[in-house]
């Protein structure tokens, strides 16, 4: 088993403990960084991208 943290994980993680996507704790532009913000949508992006509709 790998005992590295699984950055899209990680991202869910965050994104169940409402912690906001810019929050992302790795390099902008590495894959570390693009995985964990894939995982924090997975989990926070469809409510929020409802949340930001104009009614």
């Amino acid at each position: 088993m790998n005992s590295d943290p699984d950055p899209f994980e990680l991202g869910q993680e965050a994104a169940r403990q409402h912690i906001p996507a810019e929050a992302n704790p790795y390099q902008d532009g590495s894959e570390e960084h693009a995985l964990w913000a894939a995982g924090h949508e997975k989990v926070a992006g469809a409510p929020e991208a409802n949340e930001s509709k104009d009614g």
